[in-house]
């Protein structure tokens, strides 16, 4: 890792060479753990195609699951003859707004939790209702989209 990389705040610190030697142990711990994780993400594909292999040659299991897929478009059929209904359609279309209501709340409160333990340094809030809840982040690594000029 080249010092570049190196947040500016870290490089100018009194105890530079210290986080810079923690921050590489940092990224290595990263590496290792998406290794480890791609190992195991692959090695659990294997064990679920020799799971599904071993179901689909048992006979029992091949006729159940026939049964099933059959049942599955009995019940498709009656489902989508429900939903065909206008207040049934009425009420799907309020589920879908109040689900996306809920998922744009909780993103706005996922930033507003963000700035209060900013601003008070607290990881705590008590609730109306009396409750305190902790305040916790989860990180998550995605591939980044390369781009294609």
């Amino acid at each position: 890792m080249d010092t570049d990389q190196i947040p500016q705040s870290v490089a100018t610190n009194t105890d530079g060479a210290q986080a810079a030697n923690t921050i590489m142990e940092l990224e290595s711990m990263i590496k290792n753990s998406i290794s480890t994780i791609d190992r195991n993400k692959e090695e659990l594909k294997k064990l679920r195609e020799m799971i599904e292999s071993a179901l689909t040659n048992d006979e029992r299991y091949r006729e159940a699951a026939e049964k099933a897929k059959e049942t599955a478009k009995e019940k498709s059929k009656a489902k989508v003859s429900v939903m065909q209904n206008q207040a049934t359609k009425n009420i799907a279309e309020k589920a879908k707004d109040l689900a996306l209501e809920v998922k744009e709340a909780n993103l706005a409160l996922s930033e507003y939790l963000r700035e209060y333990q900013r601003m008070t340094g607290q990881s705590e809030i008590e609730g109306d209702d009396g409750e305190v809840r902790e305040i916790i982040y989860t990180a998550k690594l995605i591939k980044k989209q390369k781009k294609f000029s």
